[in-house]
């Protein structure tokens, strides 16, 4: 059974940061793509960043301000999020393609 937990948000302030964890069980991580989505309140889901097996990564426009990154050893995937701003505000989810995803944990950034 494939569980994706997700940790790491919460309130920050604007130009805050955080990092968020997906910490994967019943698959391992380097052996899929793994991605960060999120989902902001009356907007559809969007791709926030992916990893691939081979270590390839996409990100859609975060103007540079978010990375991924993956832990073998720890069988996690991880966001750093820095410069937040209100617009970031959304349920972050973590996925497994093509079709394992994180219950999602809240980030909100505001003053």
């Amino acid at each position: 059974q494939v569980q994706l937990v997700e940790s790491g948000g919460g309130l920050v302030q604007p130009g805050g940061s955080l990092r968020l964890s997906c910490a994967a069980s019943g698959i391992i991580v380097s052996t899929y793509t793994m991605g960060w989505y999120r989902q902001a309140p009356g907007k559809q889901r969007e791709l926030v960043a992916r990893i691939n097996r081979s270590g390839n990564i996409n990100y859609a426009d975060m103007e540079g301000r978010f990375t991924i990154s993956r832990d073998n050893a720890k069988n996690t995937v991880d966001l750093e999020m820095r410069s937040l701003q209100p617009e970031d505000t959304a349920v972050y989810y973590c996925h497994v393609t093509p079709l394992w995803w994180g219950q999602g944990t809240q980030v909100t950034v505001a003053s």
